[in-house]
């Protein structure tokens, strides 16, 4: 009789709910308003160069000015990001930098922008997708990589000689499928120090002038990178290719009174690289290596010519987790024969340079970064044709995200 009874009760309660009236159904939810589709999130980084410091006329203009000679504390990057999915096909990203200081000028805190894109996606999961704007062009791995993640304090010379600020104006094709997307936002997320989702092929059409500065020719460079970050047992691998092309056009404001130049001012640039990294679980590796062509100063004869560049870097690292904190200490060699076509004269350089340094965790919010480097740096332009420093400091760097 009980169950009868229960059974009845079931049977009223069922049909109670199926004749329910549409008006009491819930609501479907509101649409987002605009200002709700956006987040804003950035870090700041605070450094000191000259501890230990051997060689106060030992400096690096690519990598941190305040090295050397005057070089006090300094705040080497202040960033603020600007982000949101507007549409489920249409993303946005800004991020201007209040740490920029100007070439010529003791003015530093200078804002300018980084990025400002859109990734209009050409499918509902945006597989394939198309970015439009100021962004990172899809050339190495360590290039790739955010400031906020990388363990050693500045990029290295080799690769990075190949763009300033690693960005240009331009139109990408990116394309993954969803199970490797969400992989490379894994390899961020857990502090795996991923590169970010550039797609598995990325191709593109830029300026080639550099970020912030305008097309001075009518030819735009090309490039194409293929990238796979594989599961091999526990371990997570990345293999990758990158190449680009184009003509880079020198400006007045980067020459001496004096140097020889060719009449249009325009040289090859092309560079073609190779990466490979294990992600650390908790030992990892990451090297890169590039060779190619580009303008470059040769003291010889006073003039900037087309010249060919060749360097890399390995980088060995290991990640230590002891209760809510992390370590990561590291070692990274690296070495560079080329010219930097955004330094003056563009810039012939020859770099030899060793760093072993530590990444402390104590709270996702806060890191510490100690790093002992030794260097022995050749760069020479018109104004000092015979310039060879070496050299030994300790580097420091704060940060806090948010």
């Amino acid at each position: 009789m009980k169950k009868l009874f229960v059974a009845l009760l079931l049977l009223l309660g069922g049909r109670v709910q199926s004749q329910t009236p549409d008006s009491l159904a819930p609501a479907p939810p509101a649409a987002k308003k605009w200002f709700e589709t956006f987040a804003i999130r950035g870090y700041v980084q605070a450094r000191y160069n000259r501890l230990l410091e051997t060689n106060p006329d030992l400096g690096c203009e690519q990598c941190d000015r305040s090295w050397g000679k005057n070089g006090g504390i300094s705040l080497r990057r202040v960033r603020l990001i600007f982000f949101g999915q507007l549409h489920e096909r249409v993303y946005f990203y800004i991020q201007p930098d209040f740490a920029s200081s100007l070439s010529g000028s003791t003015s530093l805190q200078v804002g300018q922008l980084r990025d400002a894109y859109f990734d209009l996606g050409l499918d509902k999961a945006s597989q394939f997708r198309i970015r439009l704007g100021q962004s990172k062009i899809p050339f190495g791995f360590e290039n790739m990589q955010s400031s906020q993640n990388r363990l050693a304090l500045d990029r290295n010379d080799a690769i990075n000689s190949a763009f300033s600020n690693e960005r240009d104006l331009g139109a990408f094709f990116y394309w993954a499928p969803t199970a490797v997307r969400q992989r490379f936002a894994k390899l961020v997320r857990e502090g795996l120090k991923g590169s970010g989702d550039y797609g598995m092929l990325g191709l593109g059409v830029f300026n080639g002038q550099t970020a912030n500065r305008a097309e001075l020719n009518n030819q735009q460079h090309v490039v194409a990178r293929f990238t796979y970050p594989l599961v091999v047992g526990r371990h997570i691998i990345e293999p990758g290719l990158q190449a680009y092309s184009g003509d880079y056009v020198l400006t007045s404001d980067q020459l001496s009174a004096g140097v020889k130049t060719r009449p249009d001012r325009s040289y090859l640039d092309q560079r073609v690289a190779a990466t490979f990294v294990l992600y650390p679980q908790p030992f990892g590796v990451q090297a890169e290596f590039n060779t190619g062509r580009g303008p470059e100063f040769n003291p010889r004869t006073d003039s900037i010519e087309s010249r060919s560049l060749h360097g890399g870097y390995v980088l060995l690292n290991y990640r230590l987790r002891y209760k809510q904190q992390q370590f990561y200490p590291f070692l990274r060699a690296q070495y560079y024969e080329g010219g930097k076509k955004h330094e003056r004269d563009a810039r012939s350089h020859g770099v030899r340079e060793a760093e072993l340094g530590v990444e402390w965790q104590p709270l996702s919010s806060f890191e510490l970064v100690a790093m002992y480097t030794l260097s022995s740096r050749r760069y020479e332009d018109f104004q000092k044709p015979d310039n060879r420093q070496r050299g030994g400091l300790l580097r420091l760097q704060a940060q806090i995200n948010f």
